[in-house]
Parts: structure tokens; C-alpha cells; sequence
């Protein structure tokens, strides 16, 4: 490792580094990652089931998905599957459930190629539609694929190999599907991060944002004492740069004379409303409470109060 010029990181040359170094560094760094979950078949009809994180989405008119089996970092050697692929270069991707995980931790031992890690793992099989390799039933999702590149990654001990495939048919149990769409809880997926880490994409983990729906003003648009500020955050600042239009003075001043008599009892309002109240005997904790609440209110995605009650302060 070299010390970066800049204070606080530190500067990593990948060709100056022990390749298990590099290797730790992206799957700590590049995470979490899903996992793919991909069955192929030989030329003698034997049939491989192995994990790999190193895998992802791209596009969908056609659908593609790419996963990256990796020579060993030991002795240079190809893996079953990519070895499969070469001969018949179909697969089938999976993805990985968390009941599923210790089964599929078991499909990843190296096992000879006449051994079906199906039966190694105790993973039912489907026929395929379109492609030969099988299907793992226990898994809630599937894409049968036509491999249409293999994209050798370096050659050597460790490098990846980039398998680029064409998804022809998916498959989606009607367990996981809600009103037409697959839902995350029902899935109940898996992701890989550095070392012994795993990422469980269900219950208090999973979170829903709004995308911004126009053209949003922008922090660089937002008044210096909004940007300035001791108590927003970066993310706090994002959301208020989302809005595409800035209340004016006049609307500041009715919102907030509004306030004052809603009767709403938000715990944001609350606070604000005590700051007001005591702007003038404590000036500087009626600033940062008035501050706090606007935080909070962007934490309860209601930025329109936010920036009304932050506008307001320019005044104070």
C-alpha cells in the first residue's frame, strides 16, 4: 500500500500488490453483490451447479446478464463451469434465497465434474424450456440463457472471464410475484460482501425511495445558510436539491403562519414551533433547533416543510 497525497485515503497500485490483497479489496469494496446461481451442463451430459457473485444485469431490450467464473488464483486452472460453457454454451442463472444458502455454500465445493452438485447439495431439478442445462426448483427465480461471449479477462492465475448471455426465457414463482411485481420480502435474497459477509435483502434492510420525477434545482441552488449548515447532512441537502421550484418570500411567510395554527402535532412541527417561540430569549438554540426539525422532516420525506422552515431562518 502507498499513502495517498490526499489526507485520509490510502492509494493502491493493483499491479504492485499481492493479487489476494486486490481480491479483498473488491469484494469488500464492490458490495453487496448478488449472487448467480448458474447451472450448465458438459459435453458427456454431466450436469455443474456452481455460485458466483460476480454477476449482474445489463439491459433489457434484449435482456442480458453477465457473471465472471475466475481461473484459480493457485495454479491457472478453469473451473467446471466456465470449461461447460466453451462446449455448450448455454446456462441457466439462478438466483439465491436465504433458505437457500447453505446449500448453495455446498454447491461451490470443487467436486469432480462427473459429481452433480444437484445431488452434492440436494437441489431438486427442472427441465429447461429452451436451453439444456437444468433448473434448480428450490430457487424463486430463473433465466434460461444463450452464451453469446466469453471474454477472457487476462489469462492468467486469478483473472476473471466475463460470460455475456441472452436471456430467452425467465421463470418466477408465484410465491414471490405481488400484484404483478416480484417482491423483495417474498424473494427474500441474498448478497455477497468482503470476506465472511453476506447481505440479507429483506425485513428492516430494505428501504423505498421516490426517483426524482423532474429536473431538480440543484444544491448548488440553495441559499448559503441552507448549505452551510452544521446539522444537514450531504443526503439531507440531495433531497432539498431535488425540489424544482423554490418557495418565495410571501410563501415562505404563510406556510409558516399556517403552522402556527394547524394544530398538527408532527414531532418536527413541535420543534419548530418551540424554536420560534424562543428566538428571542436563546437565539442560537432556536436556530438549531428550528434546524433539527427541518432534518427531520426531510427523514419523514416531507422537504416541502423542510425548506419552508429553512427559508424562514434567512430572516432570523
Amino acid at each position: 500500500m502507498v499513502s495517498s497525497e490526499e489526507k485520509g485515503f490510502i492509494s493502491i497500485d493493483p499491479d504492485q500488490n499481492p493479487l489476494k490483497e486486490v481480491h479483498n479489496l473488491l469484494l469488500g469494496g464492490v458490495s453487496p453483490r448478488p449472487i448467480a446461481l448458474v447451472s450448465t451442463i458438459s459435453e458427456d451430459g454431466n450436469d455443474n451447479l456452481a455460485p458466483f457473485s460476480f454477476f449482474n444485469a445489463f439491459g433489457a431490450n434484449p435482456p442480458y446478464v453477465a457473471f465472471s467464473p475466475a481461473y484459480s488464483g493457485k495454479d491457472g486452472s478453469a473451473k467446471d463451469t466456465l470449461l461447460n460453457l466453451e462446449k455448450v454454451p448455454e446456462c441457466v442463472v439462478h438466483a439465491v434465497p436465504f433458505d437457500l444458502l447453505d446449500q448453495v455454500l455446498l454447491s461451490s465445493t470443487a467436486y469432480k465434474p462427473e459429481q452433480s452438485e444437484f445431488i452434492k447439495a440436494g437441489l431438486e431439478t427442472l427441465d429447461s424450456e429452451v436451453v439444456k442445462p437444468k433448473r434448480v426448483k428450490n430457487s424463486p427465480f430463473h433465466m434460461e440463457c444463450q452464451v453469446e461471449q466469453i471474454i477472457p479477462l487476462g489469462g492468467t492465475n486469478g483473472s476473471g472471464n466475463l460470460v455475456l448471455c441472452r436471456v430467452v426465457r425467465f421463470h418466477v414463482a408465484e410465491a414471490v410475484m405481488q400484484e404483478g411485481r416480484i417482491n423483495p420480502e417474498l424473494l427474500d435474497l441474498i448478497g455477497r460482501n468482503g470476506f465472511n459477509y453476506y447481505t440479507r435483502a429483506s425485513g428492516t434492510a430494505l428501504f423505498e425511495v421516490d426517483k426524482p420525477t423532474g429536473q431538480g434545482l440543484g444544491i448548488d441552488q440553495l441559499p448559503a445558510h441552507i448549505r452551510d449548515s452544521e446539522i444537514l447532512s450531504g443526503n439531507d441537502l440531495g433531497k432539498l436539491g431535488q425540489l424544482e421550484t423554490m418557495p418565495d418570500e410571501q410563501g415562505v411567510k404563510e406556510f409558516i403562519g399556517n403552522l402556527k395554527t394547524s394544530g398538527v402535532e408532527l414531532k418536527y412541527h413541535n420543534l419548530f414551533l418551540h424554536g420560534l417561540d424562543s428566538v428571542n430569549s436563546n437565539p442560537i438554540q432556536a436556530r438549531k433547533d428550528m434546524e433539527i426539525a427541518a432534518k427531520v422532516a426531510l427523514s419523514a420525506n416531507d422537504p416541502e416543510f423542510a425548506i419552508h422552515a429553512l427559508l424562514f431562518l434567512a430572516d432570523l
